[in-house]
């Protein structure tokens, strides 16, 4: 038959646990400011992924819409605008060359400010939004 035997702790084993829990502590308030920027990096980015896809989106639609006969640049233009969302319409910029005759290419380019597609956030460690652009461009044969 065997017996269990408890042991207490010691006054150095209870001392060198009360340090630990200091240690940890300090870790974590190293780390979270590295995580903070972290999360922040990858929302910010993520918004500028969606924001680029959305350009990409609209620029293929007025490509489509340039393509066809008769059609102004401010119907290229007003086809933009009724894709993108409201936040990215602001700044907005639209170049449509466009060829005269059947078979020549169309090209149309959308730029829009990045601070329209996402918040600044890590402007405090040198990577600013300011006075930077999203851009796509699409060409497509006249019909």
């Amino acid at each position: 038959m065997r017996h269990r035997v408890q042991y207490s702790k010691s006054k150095v084993q209870h001392s060198k646990s009360k340090k630990r829990k200091g240690i940890l502590s300090a870790e974590l308030i190293f780390t979270l400011p590295i995580l903070g920027l972290v999360m922040f990096g990858l929302f910010e980015f993520s918004l500028l992924f969606l924001a680029r896809g959305e350009l990409a989106d609209a620029s293929r639609a007025a490509a489509r819409k340039a393509s066809l006969p008769g059609v102004s640049a401010e119907q290229v233009e007003l086809e933009v605008r009724k894709i993108l969302p409201a936040r990215l319409q602001d700044s907005l910029q639209v170049r449509v060359d466009g060829g005269t005759r059947t078979g020549d290419l169309v090209t149309v380019s959308i730029a829009v400010p990045m601070r329209n597609a996402a918040p600044d956030f890590l402007w405090p460690i040198g990577y600013s939004l300011k006075n930077r652009n999203l851009y796509h461009t699409t060409r497509m044969i006249k019909e």
